[in-house]
């Protein structure tokens, strides 16, 4: 499917001249940054310089206070705590991150990652009885629990406390927990809503360091757990978690724990971004929680002995292969199953089997939303007999609203404006699709349904110089709200041409009349190559990275489309 190109609005000329004279930086250079909101000198002095000492006060957070006191008195009272989280990878690293640190503390601490096919998502029953059975009487849920109203009653009726730590949007009202950390919650002041699980996790083991007095180095071996959830979640790189993800990713790259320190591919060790992240170590965390047990993750991450950690990562690894065959599988039949209903016509992507694996339908969803960009829903059957589902959108259509409007017909549902989870009963599947396939079509614009790329700005190669390249590099760490930089430079040929595989593509690429040649690879573009390696002129949307092979950088283009001139 073409894309559409779209050059970002340019902010005003003054705007430009003033950041230019007051950082000295070029055109282009003032451009980026009024674009991602810094448009005076100290809000470049704090977006360059992130550091933990800008880390808001944790007691700005509604129920703080509460929350590190009932811990103490557990602690003081010889209480069993239990750590509760999701079995993603925003949950497990934030349970790993707190059982972490009091276990460090206190002796009595243990950790829960609920089934996924058999308890799914959020506080479980199954769960409280555990707690019951174990005579645990203080339970930390992470990174769910803002709409668990039913399952906090009940454990209140078995005299168990709950701290909930969420990052996800509340229902009108919140569970009656002991105490509710979560920024979005109504009447919280807290300054920075978009924290991951992970990092309400933090917060509240910073909250409880600052109100007792322990060293806040306890905090620094946390950071690189931080850096991981931030990515794998995608929750915007600005503000606090801009300083969480750049201080994990040095933790993660010059002391990183045992286990990230084996999983990171060697050709990136000690440069490892956001991106890589995404791409190498979140789906394998992810693959333990979808295929087997989150639990497998958590122990993985909490390992210190060298052989322990490979072996645990080689069930991980082995567990990654199984999710990636599956996911194919998956999505092969999901795509036979378009065809059969006649629905590569609609606004929206439905697609149910009983026996797909509940652990990879969203990977599914995510693919199918790449190849049709429509709002897209996977269903499957959980063990109850009850349709649970995976929701993924599209750029700009927020389909938690879309699900939300319909959800008269559905059992549970959360999540956010890109992805959702949901749960319905079988009865009521048909007539689920037929109203949100309604919702998105009356909703829609047809802008939704093409995809664009956006791009910062149109640029000569005689703009790029080693002061501009570094400049880029300090815009780092990169992902929502603060994307890499997008470039369009038009009239160019490639010098160089070589098929990497059967569809990807290394080149050189000139542009005319610059004395300037950068080497470039572009995913997928093999099929360009006839044209290519003709000579004929083209106009490129592209980032700039650092490639980086044997630990040696080099600077790289990464081709995101092309275009030959007529």
């Amino acid at each position: 499917m073409d894309k559409i190109w779209q050059i970002k609005e340019l902010p005003t000329a003054q705007v430009v001249e003033d950041l230019r004279n007051v950082l000295n930086v070029s055109e282009t250079t003032a451009i980026l940054l009024a674009q991602r909101g810094i448009t005076d000198f100290d809000k470049a002095k704090s977006f360059f310089n992130p550091s933990l000492d800008k880390l808001h006060n944790p007691f700005k957070m509604k129920d703080m206070d509460v929350a590190v006191s009932r811990i103490k008195w557990a602690i003081d009272n010889e209480e069993n705590i239990l750590i509760f989280g999701d079995y993603d990878v925003d949950g497990t690293t934030a349970v790993t991150l707190v059982y972490e640190f009091l276990s460090s503390i206190y002796s009595q601490v243990s950790y829960y990652i609920p089934d996924r096919n058999n308890e799914g998502y959020g506080i479980s029953y199954q769960s409280i009885d555990h707690a019951v059975k174990n005579n645990i009487s203080l339970v930390i849920a992470l990174d769910c629990g803002i709409k668990a109203h039913n399952q906090i009653e009940y454990a209140n009726s078995k005299n168990i406390d709950f701290i909930i730590c969420d990052h996800h949007l509340p229902d009108k009202s919140i569970p009656n927990a002991y105490a509710v950390l979560d920024p979005k919650r109504k009447g919280c002041l807290y300054p920075y809503k978009d924290l991951s699980g992970c990092g309400v996790g933090f917060k509240l083991v910073q909250g409880y360091i600052q109100q007792f007095n322990l060293s806040e180095d306890i905090l620094h071996p946390l950071l690189d757990l931080v850096a991981v959830s931030i990515a794998a979640d995608i929750v915007p790189i600005t503000g606090e978690n801009r300083i969480l993800a750049y201080e994990g990713l040095k933790r993660l790259n010059d002391q990183p724990r045992m286990g990230f320190q084996q999983m990171i591919p060697t050709n990136i060790k000690g440069n490892v971004n956001i991106s890589n992240v995404v791409f190498s170590i979140a789906p394998k965390i992810n693959a333990a929680g979808r295929i087997k047990h989150g639990s497998e993750a958590v122990r993985f991450m909490l390992s210190k002995n060298e052989e322990d950690c490979k072996k645990y990562l080689a069930d991980i690894n082995s567990l990654n292969n199984e999710r990636k065959k599956l996911d194919l599988t998956i999505t092969e039949q999901a795509l036979d199953q378009l065809k059969d209903i006649n629905q590569l016509n609609t606004y929206s992507t439905i697609v149910y089997n009983p026996e797909w694996n509940k652990g990879v339908i969203g990977i599914v969803a995510s693919r199918l939303v790449d190849m049709y960009y429509k709002p897209t829903i996977v269903f499957t059957k959980n063990n109850e007999g009850e349709l649970v589902a995976s929701a993924r959108s599209i750029k700009e259509y927020n389909i938690y609203q879309a699900i939300e409007q319909n959800s008269h017909l559905l059992t549970q549902f959360g999540g956010h404006m890109a992805a959702a989870g949901l749960a319905l009963k079988e009865e009521n599947f048909e007539a689920f699709r037929l109203a949100f396939e309604e919702t998105v079509k009356q909703e829609s614009k047809s802008a939704h349904f093409k995809p664009s790329i956006e791009i910062d700005k149109e640029i000569s190669f005689n703009d790029i110089n080693k002061s501009f390249l570094e400049v880029i590099m300090r815009m780092a760490p990169f992902g929502p709200e603060n994307m890499t930089p997008v470039f369009l430079s038009k009239n160019l040929v490639a010098t160089d041409f070589r098929l990497v595989g059967k569809e990807h593509a290394r080149l050189f690429v000139h542009q005319k009349n610059t004395r300037s040649t950068y080497a470039a690879i572009g995913f997928k573009l093999g099929k360009f190559g006839d044209k290519l390696q003709k000579g004929c002129s083209f106009d490129m949307v592209y980032t700039i990275g650092m490639n980086y092979w044997q630990g040696k950088g080099t600077w790289q283009f990464n081709i995101k489309d092309i275009r030959f001139r007529e």
